[in-house]
């Protein structure tokens, strides 16, 4: 068998300068087929986002969507006080009396007046009562309007007595507030305005 013939290598001399360096590069491999042009010989981590943690603690109360309750929930601020004249006192006594008496004969349990004076501009006194279900809570707005109408007040305004866990009966210088019992343990609008100044009504005899 003839010898191979040895492989031909140009003279230093007459080599181009640049033969020396694409000889000695090695070949790049190819790109795989997902890698956009340029990026060979290059690794791409992909790092996966962790997902947020979930609050483990107790459930908040949600955010009211009224203005009138979300001055309520705020709880209590200080108020430029007016003193008020013995007719404006004996005019919101009875109209309190009038939504006590109104939410008594409708059953409605825990009955509370606290006096808001000098602590909230919106009312000067508020009265709480607790529900059983939807269809008494919005029999106790329905029947309180009638009464506080037949009172002399014409305008009065009910918030959520659709089906809500919270029911604002604005009466003017008094705002009734209607709740189930969970909301009303949620909201705690008794602690927030001060067990000091609460007034529990006596029982229905």
């Amino acid at each position: 068998m003839p010898p191979r013939p040895a492989r031909f290598v140009p003279p230093i001399q007459d080599r181009d300068p640049e033969y020396d360096v694409i000889a000695r590069k090695p070949p790049t491999p190819p790109a795989p087929p997902n890698d956009p042009p340029g990026t060979a010989n290059k690794t791409t981590a992909t790092r996966k986002r962790a997902s947020p943690r979930k609050p483990t603690g107790p459930a908040l109360p949600a955010p009211p969507g009224t203005p009138r309750k979300k001055a309520v929930a705020a709880g209590p601020a200080p108020a430029r006080v007016r003193p008020l004249e013995a007719v404006e006192v004996s005019r919101l006594d009875d109209l309190q009396q009038v939504i006590v008496t109104s939410l008594e004969d409708d059953k409605a349990e825990n009955i509370v007046t606290i006096d808001l004076a000098g602590r909230a501009a919106f009312a000067d006194r508020m009265v709480l009562a607790t529900g059983l279900a939807d269809r008494q809570i919005a029999a106790m707005a329905t029947h309180l309007e009638d009464k506080l109408e037949e009172a002399g007040l014409k305008r009065v305004q009910i918030e959520g007595a659709s089906g809500s866990d919270w029911v604002l009966i604005d009466a003017g210088d008094i705002v009734v507030h209607l709740f189930k019992a969970e909301a009303r343990t949620m909201y705690a609008l008794e602690r927030m305005w001060g067990a000091e100044l609460d007034e529990e009504s006596p029982a229905p005899g």
